[in-house]
């Protein structure tokens, strides 16, 4: 892939570009980001990651091998209005932005290849979370480059395009829930008389070490807690707790409420 030209300029396109130059995958030179309204934030990602300005839209959407649309939910339909006319009937469009549909995409961009993939703020360390999906016109060759490009930030999984909803409920917004459980369990720690940098890096190396059993012993989640849970213990008492304030309840909910607003941002697009 030689040209890959980013639509929109915020903190998911950021940990896209992040993520792919950490890992190699791309050349800084190889990346040109397009935002109408941020010349500032423009600067930034130009200043930090050395990628490429657009200053002609239709030099650069003429050539790119791969558009990424990147913005915000509410400014998909300005963005694809200001490129459809200068991008090639050929060219392959990969989006990241939540709840918008590829029927969208294909009603503002036309008829092409389009992918629309949710990764999340890790990509930018090499650890998203990804789903993906595809429009029929996507070759077998431009599947693969997705794939690789997706792989190079974390794990990808594809999916039917009506299951986005759910991955974005669940991995896209997903690290957000788990930096609101740290806090919770720093503001207890505080509360017991831990400091704060010794609560923060028992938490770390406690979610680190949870994450990593499940991925390496390959046991059901129910089975690694009970085997931390002994009859009577502290670790009961605590759980009970969590029962009491109907945790796993208010997860379901979570996920309900995030996939129910991922199908509500596809229709008022």
């Amino acid at each position: 892939m030689k040209t890959i030209v980013f639509v929109g300029a915020g903190s998911m396109a950021e940990a896209v570009i992040a993520g792919v130059l950490e890992q190699g995958a791309v050349n800084p030179q190889q990346i040109f980001v397009m935002n109408k309204s941020d010349d500032e934030r423009l600067a930034f990602m130009k200043n930090k990651y050395g990628v490429s300005i657009v200053c002609n839209e239709k030099e650069a959407l003429k050539r790119a091998d791969l558009v990424i649309l990147a913005t915000k939910p509410k400014d998909i339909h300005h963005a694809m209005a200001d490129i459809s006319c200068y991008m090639a009937d050929t060219t392959a469009v990969l989006s990241v932005i939540a709840g918008i549909s590829i029927q969208t995409i294909e009603n503002g961009l036309g008829a092409r290849p389009i992918a629309r993939s949710m990764p999340n703020t890790s990509a930018t360390i090499g650890k998203s979370a990804s789903g993906v999906a595809w429009n029929e016109a996507v070759s077998v060759d431009m599947k693969t480059l997705i794939l690789d490009l997706l792989a190079s930030i974390g794990i990808v999984k594809e999916v039917e395009e009506d299951e986005l909803h759910a991955v974005t409920a669940l991995s896209g917004s997903g690290p957000a829930y788990v930096y609101y459980m740290a806090e919770a369990l720093e503001e207890a720690a505080m509360d017991k008389g831990l400091s704060k940098g010794v609560a923060r890096e028992l938490i770390i190396q406690t979610i680190e070490g949870a994450a990593a059993m499940l991925k390496q012993t390959g046991l059901e989640p129910a089975e690694l807690r009970n085997n931390v849970t002994s009859p009577g213990g502290t670790t009961e008492a605590g759980l009970q707790a969590l029962e009491k304030g109907r945790f796993k309840e208010a997860i379901k909910q979570c996920i309900e409420m995030a996939e129910a607003r991922s199908r509500e941002l596809g229709r008022l697009s």
